[in-house]
């Protein structure tokens, strides 16, 4: 549905994406996360054919965005991070305004804007001034106008930024019901551990370049040097903690809460070498109750990143 190949965007000597290569299906919603200046934006310009690539080449829905960009805004709906709203209109005549430019008749958007307004929560509010809405109704509403035209493909930079905690849960809620409608979805974000929940697969970009890319378990199992470790025990925790120190994959042996008998630990081995760990312990008498590993989040992958990134570039 989406496809870069060696996408390239420079400004004089500074290159903005570097040979970005996505491949992203239908129905997929793919997350793409990066520090401010990293690239995302100008990539996404480039996928809404606002900008014109270098080099390189991308495709949408089988259309090149260079030589068909009639075809691709068709297929398209596009959010910027920073976009304009005309104050003057209500909620109601900013989507017909919107539906009317992408060619849609009076009959169909009397249709379709009422379903709109209710798919983001405005119903209450498509008699109200677009300048009197909240920063979270304008983003919401700015949604709705991308989806006017019911396209195949959302692109959206940004959707939840500057939002406070209850406008973000209100839009991720609505992201969710769209990926159930099928749609396909790129989208960028800081809030990494929405994306996370959100997102089939992310890609993280650092100085325009592809660094990672993949599901999220997919990168953390790639990342994941070690694994954390939490054994409750009934008791005997200082007989606990020493077998537990004396293995020979196992790392920084302490004590989590020590009234209802938790150690965690680090551990490097394989997950047989886990397996049989967990039965020498059963073996030795340690009276253990519960044994869990701790998944790292999309931040700490995040961050573990772009380390590995900073210690190659040196």
């Amino acid at each position: 549905m989406i496809e870069t190949v060696n996408l390239t965007k420079k400004y004089g000597s500074f290159t903005a994406v570097e040979d970005l290569n996505l491949s992203i299906s239908e129905g997929t919603v793919y997350g793409v996360v990066g520090q401010n200046g990293a690239g995302k934006s100008t990539t996404f310009q480039i996928l809404a054919t606002l900008m014109s690539p270098t080099y390189g080449s991308a495709y949408i829905s089988g259309f090149d965005i260079t030589k068909e960009p009639a075809k691709v805004r068709q297929v398209i709906g596009y959010m910027p991070d920073f976009f304009g709203v005309y104050d003057q209109f209500k909620a109601e005549e900013y989507l017909h305004f919107y539906g009317a430019s992408y060619g849609l008749s009076v009959a169909e958007r009397e249709e379709v804007i009422p379903q709109l307004l209710e798919l983001v929560n405005l119903t209450g509010k498509r008699d109200s001034y677009v300048d009197l809405l909240s920063r979270g109704m304008k983003q919401r509403l700015c949604l709705a106008r991308a989806l006017i035209h019911n396209p195949k493909v959302l692109i959206l930079d940004e959707p939840a930024s500057g939002l406070d905690p209850r406008a973000r849960v209100e839009m991720r809620e609505i992201l969710k019901e769209l990926k159930a409608m099928g749609k396909t979805i790129i989208i960028s974000s800081h809030i990494l551990p929405e994306l996370a929940e959100m997102c089939d697969e992310i890609g993280v970009i650092n100085c325009g370049q592809l660094v990672a890319t993949g599901t999220v378990s997919e990168i953390q199992t790639k990342l994941q040097v070690h694994k954390e470790i939490i054994v409750t025990v009934s008791g005997e925790m200082e007989r606990a903690v020493r077998f537990f120190e004396g293995e020979l994959e196992v790392l920084n042996v302490s004590v989590v809460e020590n009234g209802v008998g938790k150690i965690q630990f680090g551990f490097r081995g394989s997950d047989s070498s886990q397996q049989a760990l967990i039965k020498k312990a059963v073996l030795a008498d340690i009276p253990l109750l519960g044994f869990q590993t701790l998944e790292k989040n999309l931040e700490d992958v995040f961050m573990e990143i772009m380390k590995e990134v900073e210690v190659e570039g040196e």
